[in-house]
């Protein structure tokens, strides 16, 4: 294993311990033994962390034994605002095109877009985006009439809305999961 998978690593583990109540029946040596099994998924972990992620485990699927990760910063990653929601969305710009897209991003990190669901299932852990919001997996149905959905943390409550998936804000980004 290599220095940076190493130093990742120890990043992880202080961060699992410091936020337990994220994974209170789960075992540090367990995740790292499946992490150290998965070396491709450590280089996926490490770009959520390079962007802003503070990636942690939130569970385990029962039937896989996988580890759930998702992206823990209080605010959506700096390090993934300011992008539409998916390649159709970006090439149907016609100027003032953001660099990427969240979909693209996510892909090319290995990783998915947290959808509904996870969305609320994080949120269990504390607020997060009170001041961002992020992206999140949307729906066929939603997609096909040119709109995306996001969410975010306002008022002691969590808020799903819509937007054209052509929009973008510099308090816009995306969370993601990594199931190792």
């Amino acid at each position: 294993m290599d220095t940076q998978h190493s130093e990742l690593i120890q990043l992880l583990k202080k961060r699992f311990e410091k936020n337990k109540n994220r994974h209170a029946t789960l075992d540090w040596a367990t995740v790292q033994e499946r992490l150290e099994a998965y070396p491709d998924k450590l280089t996926s972990l490490f770009e959520m962390e390079a962007t802003g992620g503070e990636p942690d485990v939130v569970g385990v699927d029962e039937q896989s034994g996988e580890f759930i990760f998702f992206d823990c910063a209080a605010e959506s990653p700096k390090g993934r605002r300011s992008l539409c929601y998916d390649r159709e969305a970006l090439n149907a710009r016609k100027e003032h095109k953001p660099a990427s897209s969240a979909m693209d991003m996510a892909a090319a990190m290995g990783i998915q877009l947290l959808n509904e669901d996870d969305y609320r299932y994080l949120q269990q852990f504390g607020p997060f985006d009170s001041k961002t919001s992020s992206w999140l997996a949307t729906p066929g149905d939603i997609r096909a009439l040119d709109g995306a959905i996001f969410g975010d943390y306002r008022y002691g409550r969590v808020f799903i809305y819509h937007n054209g998936a052509q929009s973008y804000y510099a308090v816009r980004g995306f969370r993601g999961s990594l199931r190792v």
